[in-house]
């Protein structure tokens, strides 16, 4: 059987098959640290829960309007109102079934074979496939570790073409943390207005923010580039509710409007119960949200100060999110890969044998000197892993 062209171009991903491979291990009994989660270990609060238990009680169990319920669309406007000072309206707002879902609604209805879309890397593993499904062309942009791994005006403006239409920008980041800080986005803002670039702000991490940072996106900076600017969020990270699936997309009215007409051809609504919670998680008490985030800021220093005391390991110290993405690079010539294995594909295979540690290849990403990991874990095992990852770099003559 001859597969669709379309799946075809997507490649297989070797992150799946390392997390496979460690979950066989766990499986087997061997104690596995697992840095490769991108979701919060905390528990969704429990005023969300109890809304969602609710909601079945009352029979709230049927089909609701494909873009979302009217309450959910209001609660959104709400918070992107008195969050980022951005004005929406309903028929601005599509909910979908997480914030992957919502962005490839949009891939699908805004990009056209042949169009030009810019991903600055490292980038979250999902764009260039789902921008490829859509028969777009990504343009991967490799940043530099010495800015932070964020694109300047020169980076930009360097690589647009007569066919370029899009930009993805995602801060904080995943898998750097890296955090757009307002007066570069102003610099930016400059050069995709001159090209009128349509821009995909992927801001699901703007409220794990550390340090005491504002979070920016286009669209705030300037006003005159809301008009092409699609904001991506969830409850996902933010409330710890990564697998109830509520995604949304705020941005001009015709464009979410198509989004939401190929939604009703494909999942209809995301899920009533879902629905309900994520109006109690936009609407009801956020000081969860600040203790989770002072846990992670707890981490992030805890896990940045010990990889920096492993000789040959450099690390930026992330603004933002769960995740490191330390440069481990030092280490590549002293293990050989295997055909067609990423250095740091490499790297972290040889972690996961010789450590019991579970990371995220930065190849994935876009930038093969890093691995990723992630300190969504208690304490305990942020210092056991670490522990173990110095031990296994030390055998290899570090």
């Amino acid at each position: 059987m001859e597969l669709a062209r379309r799946i075809r171009q997507i490649p297989p991903s070797a992150t799946l098959a390392l997390n496979a491979k460690a979950k066989q291990l766990q499986a087997q009994g061997v104690d596995v640290v697992n840095f490769g989660v991108g979701e919060p270990d905390f528990e969704t609060p429990e005023h969300i829960k109890e809304a969602a238990i609710r909601a079945i009680r009352e029979g709230f169990t049927r089909y609701t309007p494909v873009g979302g319920i009217p309450e959910l669309k209001e609660a959104i406007i709400r918070r992107l109102e008195e969050d980022l000072g951005l004005k929406y309206e309903p028929a601005q707002i599509m909910v979908s079934c997480g914030g992957k879902h919502a962005l490839y609604n949009l891939f699908q209805v805004l990009f056209d074979a042949g169009d030009e879309v810019i991903v600055p890397a490292p980038f979250w593993v999902s764009y260039p496939p789902m921008l490829m499904l859509a028969e777009a062309t990504p343009i991967i942009v490799r940043t530099r570790e010495e800015n932070g791994f964020r694109l300047t005006p020169e980076e930009l403006k360097a690589v647009i073409t007569p066919r370029t239409k899009g930009l993805i920008l995602n801060s904080p980041s995943n898998p750097t943390g890296s955090v757009y800080p307002r007066a570069e986005l102003e610099a930016l803002a400059e050069v995709v207005l001159a090209h009128r670039l349509i821009v995909i702000s992927d801001d699901i991490y703007d409220k794990i923010l550390f340090d005491g940072q504002t979070f920016a996106n286009l669209a705030m900076v300037d006003p005159r580039l809301k008009e092409q600017t699609f904001v991506l969020n969830g409850v996902s990270k933010t409330y710890a509710m990564t697998g109830w699936r509520i995604g949304y997309a705020a941005g001009p009215a015709k464009a979410i409007a198509a989004a939401t007409n190929l939604q009703s051809q494909s999942t209809s609504n995301p899920t009533s119960i879902a629905q309900k919670a994520a109006v109690a998680a936009l609407t009801g008490p956020q000081d969860s949200v600040a203790q989770m985030v002072a846990e992670f800021a707890w981490r992030r220093d805890d896990i940045h100060r010990r990889l920096l005391e492993i000789p040959g390991v450099k690390s930026l110290r992330p603004g933002g999110a769960f995740y490191i993405f330390p440069n481990v690079s030092a280490y590549f010539d002293r293990i050989q890969a295997a055909p067609g294995q990423s250095r740091s594909g490499m790297l972290a295979e040889y972690l996961l044998e010789e450590a019991r540690v579970a990371a995220v290849p930065g190849g994935e990403f876009g930038e093969d000197t890093c691995i990723r990991l992630s300190f969504a874990t208690s304490r305990e095992r942020i210092a056991t892993g670490v522990s173990r990852i110095a031990e296994a770099l030390q055998k290899l003559g570090g």
